[in-house]
């Protein structure tokens, strides 16, 4: 079995902001052959959030995500065993794209990853070649996917399940060219 997965996470800022989860998104990429399930994909919450920070949030201001969704949903302290278990039952890894940010939030919220693969966006920068003044630019997903599968349609909901989803395709490009290994 060649299954790994492939987090993403929705938060109302940066970590050393004070950033909290929203949103945690999980999919199943099967190497072999390309295929994907969304296995998690749960609106969440954390103590101490408060109205005004959800309110004021990027991620509210710019996808799907209302404050409503995130008031009616389950504390992440509720959801953290299920999501445990998700990530201890895949030996062969996780990642994220954008990992530091992924792993560090779930990290600091006490989540253990058995085995953290490498970045996918680190390894399209020198694929994608986006110049900015200082080499390539790290591509975020949109560019990513659009340079791998051209103008689809597709547009990046900035929503946890669908965005693990788009990415998992990222990945599997990357590991058939053999650039991304585990």
């Amino acid at each position: 079995m060649e299954k790994i997965l492939i987090l993403d996470i929705e938060t109302t800022g940066f970590l050393q902001d004070g950033g909290k989860i929203v949103e945690v998104g999980i999919v199943e990429l099967d190497l072999s052959n390309g295929k994907k399930k969304i296995i998690f994909d749960q609106v969440t919450h954390e103590k101490g959030i408060t109205k005004q920070e959800v309110e004021n949030s990027w991620i509210v201001k710019n996808s799907t995500l209302t404050v409503e969704d995130i008031r009616r949903s389950k504390s992440l302290d509720l959801l953290k065993p299920e999501i445990q278990s998700i990530l201890y039952s895949y030996q062969q890894g996780t990642t994220a794209y954008n990992n530091v940010f992924d792993f560090g939030f779930m990290e600091h919220r006490g989540f253990v990853f058995p085995k953290k693969l490498s970045c996918p966006m680190k390894i399209a920068t020198d694929i994608c070649k986006i110049p900015s003044m200082s080499g390539y630019k790290w591509p975020n997903v949109q560019e990513a996917y659009d340079f791998f599968f051209g103008k689809t349609g597709y547009t990046e909901l900035h929503r946890g399940g669908d965005d693990a989803f788009h990415e998992a395709d990222i990945v599997y490009e990357l590991y058939k060219m053999g650039k991304f290994t585990i």
